[in-house]
Parts: structure tokens; C-alpha cells; sequence
């Protein structure tokens, strides 16, 4: 028995029992990509802001104790997503080439507005 979208296998439609509450509708997808920085700042519940990236050049880098901001050569690798990296989208767990060496993206840009990373491999 083949069955149609939105109905029960009766026939009978499925009524939503109210509306989405404007707090639990979904916003927009974010896309962080590599290039010259560009952030975005947004309103939240109970008027706080949220800064998020939407273009991001540098990483900090932490190793041995020292942090020290790096810029980004290009991406290597996406574990995630195989098809993200030829997109140049840097998402958590991306592993991209800088100056010191080999770094992975320990955090989530899209949504703190920054981009952290530790190094895997030193040239």
C-alpha cells in the first residue's frame, strides 16, 4: 500500500496540533569560507548579540603553552564532509596548511565568531 505525504495510512490528513513559536524556528545556515574576514552580528533571546564568521583569513594557534595568530594558506581536509574542503569551508575538525604547519579547528566558527586550532604536524 502506497501512502501519500501527509496522511495517516487511513487516508485521514495530519493536522499539526498549533504553529512554530518564532523561538523555534530555524535560522540560516552559516558557512564559514576562507578569504578576507567578514563578520556578522545578530540579536538573540533576551537581547544578547551573537558574533559569528562568515569569511575568516586567520587562526589562533595554540601550541606548547603559546598562542600566536596565523594566517591561513588553504584547506587540506574535511573528516566531516569530503566535498567542504573543495568548497574552502572551514568547519570544526578541518585540517588546513599554515605557517608553522599542519593545524585542526578545534572550535565552531559559525557560531563563535573566531577561529581556534591546534597544530598536528610540524614542517
Amino acid at each position: 500500500m502506497t501512502t501519500k505525504k501527509g496522511r495517516k495510512t487511513t487516508g485521514r490528513k495530519y493536522i499539526k496540533q498549533r504553529k512554530k513559536k518564532k523561538y523555534e524556528a530555524i535560522g540560516k545556515k552559516r558557512t564559514v569560507r576562507l578569504g578576507e574576514e567578514k563578520k556578522k552580528t545578530k540579536r538573540t533571546r533576551g537581547g544578547n548579540k551573537k558574533t559569528f564568521l562568515l569569511k575568516g583569513k586567520f587562526v589562533n594557534i595554540q601550541e606548547k603553552g603559546k598562542k600566536s595568530r596565523v594566517e591561513i594558506k588553504k584547506i587540506i581536509e574535511t573528516p566531516s564532509n569530503r566535498f567542504l574542503a573543495r568548497q574552502n569551508t572551514i568547519t570544526k575538525g578541518t585540517i588546513i596548511e599554515t605557517d608553522l604547519g599542519k593545524a585542526r579547528i578545534t572550535n565552531r566558527p559559525s557560531q563563535e565568531g573566531i577561529i581556534n586550532g591546534i597544530l598536528i604536524e610540524t614542517e
